[in-house]
C-alpha cells in the first residue's frame, strides 16, 4: 500500500462505508444521512459504482452476469473510470459546498476487490485508483466486517462479483482489514453482525468530531 498521505477536503466531510457483500453498508449509510439531515446538516448519500449517468453504464458492464469473463485489468479500469466521474461530478462539488458526503463504496473497494481479490499488483491498482480520484481520501472510512460465508448467504441471485469464489471474497475481506490496520486514524472497523442500532450509534460517535467543518442548512 502507498505511504502517501493523500488529500483530505478542507471543506465538508467525506465518509465512506466499505465491506464485503451483505455487510449492511447501504443500511448504515442511509441511517447516517437521515440522522445528519434531522440534525440540520447538508448531507448527500451516494454510491459506487453507478451514481452518475456514465457510472450507470459502467456498473451494468462490471456487474451483469451477462458480461461474462473480462480481463482483470479491464475490470479495474472500468471501476477507475466510474470513480473518476463520481469524484469530479458528485463528490468534490458537494464537499466544496460544505456538505457531508456519504458514499457506499469508494477506492478501498477497488483495492480490496481488484487489488487483493484479483491477480493484479496491488501497488499498480492503487496508483490507477488514486490518479482517477485526485487522491481524495475520506475523513472516515467505516469497514463493516463480516465473514464472506455469512454475507453471501443473504443473496438468492448474485451479480458477477458476488458470484466469485469464497476464497476470492476471503481475500477481499483480508484486504479491507489490512487497509484499516495501516491507518487507524481514518478507519473504524465494526462487526457487521452486531445489532444494527449499536452500529449506528458507533458510527455517529465517530463522525461527530468531524462535523465542525460541515455546513448546516
Amino acid at each position: 500500500m502507498s505511504s502517501r498521505p493523500g488529500v483530505y477536503a478542507e471543506a465538508g466531510v467525506f465518509v465512506c462505508f466499505e465491506g464485503g457483500e451483505g455487510s449492511g453498508k447501504s443500511t448504515q449509510s442511509r441511517r447516517l444521512a437521515a440522522w445528519l439531515v434531522e440534525s440540520g446538516y447538508v448531507a448527500i448519500s451516494t454510491f459506487e459504482p453507478g451514481d452518475t449517468e456514465v457510472g450507470r453504464k459502467l456498473r451494468e458492464i462490471v456487474l451483469s452476469p451477462e458480461t461474462g469473463e473480462i480481463s482483470d485489468r479491464t475490470e479495474a479500469l472500468l471501476y477507475a473510470a466510474d470513480k473518476a466521474e463520481h469524484v469530479d461530478t458528485v463528490v468534490q462539488p458537494a464537499l466544496d459546498r460544505g456538505a457531508v458526503v456519504i458514499t457506499d463504496r469508494y477506492v478501498d473497494s477497488m483495492l480490496a476487490y481488484q487489488g487483493a481479490g484479483r491477480a493484479l499488483d496491488l501497488g499498480e491498482v492503487e496508483e490507477v485508483a488514486r490518479w482517477a480520484t485526485h487522491d481524495l481520501r475520506p475523513h472516515l472510512t467505516v469497514v463493516l466486517d463480516l465473514e464472506p460465508e455469512h454475507g453471501l448467504g443473504r443473496f438468492e441471485e448474485r451479480d458477477r462479483i458476488e458470484g466469485e469464489s469464497l476464497e476470492f471474497h476471503q481475500r477481499v475481506r483480508a484486504g479491507y482489514l489490512r487497509m484499516a490496520a495501516a491507518d487507524p486514524d481514518h478507519y473504524l472497523v465494526l462487526d457487521a453482525r452486531a445489532d444494527v442500532d449499536e452500529i449506528t450509534g458507533q458510527v455517529r460517535a465517530a463522525i461527530a468530531p468531524l462535523l465542525r467543518q460541515a455546513v448546516r442548512r
